[in-house]
């Protein structure tokens, strides 16, 4: 028992001796505690590296970067992808992902494989673009994530100098759960009731503060624009119906679309807000959506040109949510025709970068 104890202890000295050889060759060993730096008070900035990612032409990307930090709640994070060269001042996309407010991440939109790279290469036409997370419908319920959208918003334009961002051109952009949230944010800019939560630092006045999280145009693919309206379209739909109790409108909103309160559902909504001052908006639908009908794009439509609104619907026909066809190719022909219009829409809207001159 005493030699078996004993092999075990040699055995585990041995290990530790290979990984302190292993540790030094590597050039990385641990400082000796007292030399380790400790700060007068806790210390709650993450310190962890930069994450930075190299994308072809010149794109440079950081992943995960903090932009809120609220009480309770995980800290809000964003992928910011910088184009290539020396610029005066670059247009600010900011991309809203979907997943029905209850899940999805930045780096995923339909069925494009590697969203990340669509991101960089839109970067390399001369546009800051950031892809934001926001809080989830498990995390909190409305307004949570508008708040979050908006102070996203904020945020990066307090950091203009930094990142080389024109605080005068931005556009947001988003898919389904993202799109509803992209319009929210461009129809109630200025909103009291939706503005973002304080931060975890209390009254502490943060350069974001003073900033605007009004932007210069909106595209929302296949968005929900008016809670009201898809009750009604809920009501004879069945119980698995986009409304129903348990359904991710509902947990978004904390009720049922059924028995909400009418404020609530005009609250979220962002035809709730539209006005003649609000920037210039693209709508991307396919014709065959069976989550959210088109409907609801086309009667966005109706209602923006209806107070002046520069407005345009583009229909897919023969494609479902997200852009999925009846096979690969119809999905893909779909998708790429959506992006390709989006990217026409920034170029006309806001402009790509002007690289400074030397």
């Amino acid at each position: 028992m005493f030699e078996s104890t004993r092999s075990q202890f040699a055995h585990s000295m041995r290990l530790l001796g290979c990984l302190f050889l292993l540790t030094v060759a590597g050039g990385s060993v641990l400082a000796a505690p007292e030399t380790v730096p400790i700060g007068a008070r806790p210390v709650l900035d993450d310190r962890y590296p930069e994450r930075r990612t190299d994308f072809p032409e010149g794109v440079v990307a950081y992943a995960d970067l903090t932009y809120s930090e609220l009480v309770g709640f995980r800290p809000l994070t964003l992928d910011l992808y910088l184009p290539p060269g020396k610029r005066a001042s670059s247009p600010l996309v900011v991309f809203v992902h979907g997943g029905g407010w209850q899940s999805g991440h930045t780096r995923h939109s339909g069925a494009f494989e590697n969203w990340p790279n669509v991101l960089a290469s839109l970067a390399a036409k001369g546009y800051v673009v950031a892809s934001i997370e926001y809080r989830l419908s498990g995390e909190a319920r409305f307004p949570a994530a508008i708040q979050d959208v908006k102070a996203a918003i904020r945020w990066l334009r307090s950091r203009a100098s930094q990142f080389g961002i024109d605080r005068q051109r931005a556009v947001i952009w988003g898919g389904s759960a993202g799109g509803q949230l992209a319009a929210l944010a461009a129809m109630s800019c200025g909103e009291a009731a939706l503005q973002p939560a304080p931060p975890s630092s209390g009254n502490t006045v943060h350069p974001e503060d003073k900033e605007s999280d009004c932007v210069q145009g909106v595209i929302a693919w296949y968005g929900i624009f008016a809670f009201a309206t898809l009750a009604k379209q809920s009501a004879a739909s069945g119980p698995q119906a986009p409304g129903s109790t348990g359904s991710a409108p509902s947990r978004y909103l904390g009720c049922a679309l059924s028995t909400c309160e009418p404020a609530v559902l005009a609250a979220a909504s962002p035809s709730n807000y539209v006005d003649a001052n609000d920037p210039p908006v693209l709508l991307i639908h396919g014709v065959g959506d069976h989550v959210v009908p088109i409907q609801q794009s086309r009667d966005f439509l109706a209602l923006l040109r209806s107070k002046s609104v520069r407005a345009e619907l583009i229909e897919i026909p023969g494609v479902d949510h997200s852009f999925i066809g009846a096979n690969a190719e119809a999905t893909r022909a779909a998708s790429l025709q959506a992006l390709q219009k989006s990217m026409e829409f920034l170029d006309h809207s806001i402009g790509a970068g002007r690289i400074a001159k030397p």
